[in-house]
């Protein structure tokens, strides 16, 4: 007689080949229309199915006049790119950051470029409406940012936490809560830490994980900026009648890997596992939209992909060799095939159009 676990042999493998197949099926994503880095991008589930969004960025030249305002949405069952309406304003954007809620898709702030190379950030809320190819103008943002994480929480509310603001001069502490269904903006408990930009993290359930990104050398030697090592949780109140302005922090030992500046990162659910967040790329060298350091150096991308499972409040290891690994992100996209990386730098500090799919099988 066979046993139990013979039995079971056949039907996984038909289960499997199954899943191979259907993976076949699917078409390549294609790579974007242009080569772009530092792009907002977002992923929307509507009835429609999911769709792929990229939102301005710089090109490959990494000059003031290379920055773009254009964006591209991608139906991930034709792997096809359409161009849609660019982004409104005068200028494209750096360092904005995006998050598609329901039907639509919510682009914060970001700095623009002069022909000098100085920067402002600016405090435009654009709100894309893909299936009528417009946008309209929420409510701006108290504090204007960019290079700050974003988070949706209770399909309402989305964080922007932290990030670098010109009219202070600095990185800020701001926790800032805009609420979709009032167009309105509340003030929450700020980061504890030091004030960071370019960090990365995202909101899964009740909690918010961050890590890293670069923030002013006070010591008036070395580098304007340098790396940061920390990494910190908020626990968001979850009752339905919790002040969700009263944040509760707590600082998370260190992540797996030395990747510090401008991460992908990205929350969800793969297959049937448990959400998580997930981080991939960056750099541990900070630096300006050119790809050069502030220490003078060209930044190279680190090949780290790890995530924070929420559930055991514990870090994983993922990948620590990604193939061909980029830096200069603005998210991180979990999708049924795996993590998808919108353009970015590779080695070099070269700009790509690639669409990238990381498949994580995580160990601790």
């Amino acid at each position: 007689m066979k046993s139990a676990s013979a039995k079971l042999l056949p039907v996984l493998f038909c289960l499997f080949l199954v899943a191979r197949l259907q993976a076949a099926d699917e078409p390549k994503l294609s790579p974007l229309p242009t080569p772009v880095s530092n792009n907002a991008v977002a992923i929307s589930h509507d009835e429609g199915g999911p769709r792929i969004f990229s939102f301005m960025g710089i090109g490959p030249k990494k000059t003031w006049d290379a920055v773009i305002s254009s964006a591209y949405e991608m139906d991930p069952n034709t792997g096809k790119w359409q161009e849609k309406r660019p982004v409104p304003g005068v200028a494209g954007r750096l360092a904005a950051s995006a998050l598609a809620l329901h039907d639509q898709v919510f682009i914060f702030g970001g700095y623009v470029l002069d022909a000098q190379g100085g920067e402002t950030t600016v405090s435009d809320l654009n709100v894309f409406v893909p299936v009528e190819n417009r946008y309209y103008r929420g409510k701006d943002i108290p504090e204007p940012v960019a290079d700050a994480v974003v988070g949706v929480y209770r399909d309402r509310y989305i964080f922007l936490i932290g990030g670098w603001s010109t009219s202070k001069g600095d990185a800020v502490r701001n926790v800032q809560i805009y609420d979709t269904d009032k167009d309105t903006w509340i003030q929450a408990t700020p980061i504890p830490g030091t004030p960071v930009f370019g960090h990365a993290g995202a909101i899964i359930g009740d909690t918010i994980v961050y890590v890293d990104g670069a923030y002013k050398n006070r010591s008036g030697v070395g580098p304007k900026y340098v790396a940061s090592s920390e990494c910190w949780m908020g626990e968001i109140p979850h009752s339905r009648r919790g002040d969700i302005t009263k944040i509760q922090w707590t600082k998370l030992p260190a992540h797996p890997g030395n990747a510090r500046y401008r991460i992908a990162a990205g929350a969800g659910q793969l297959e049937r596992k448990a959400g998580k967040i997930y981080f991939s790329g960056g750099t541990d060298t900070p630096y300006n939209y050119n790809g050069i350091g502030y220490n003078g150096q060209p930044a190279e991308p680190s090949p780290m992909t790890f995530a924070f499972d929420d559930y055991s409040g514990e870090w994983e290891t993922v990948d620590e060799s990604t193939p061909e690994p980029t830096m200069d992100h603005r998210g991180l996209l979990v999708t049924h095939r795996g993590l998808v990386i919108v353009g970015g730098m590779e080695k070099g500090q070269q700009v790509t159009a690639k669409v990238t799919v990381v498949e994580p099988v995580s160990r601790k």
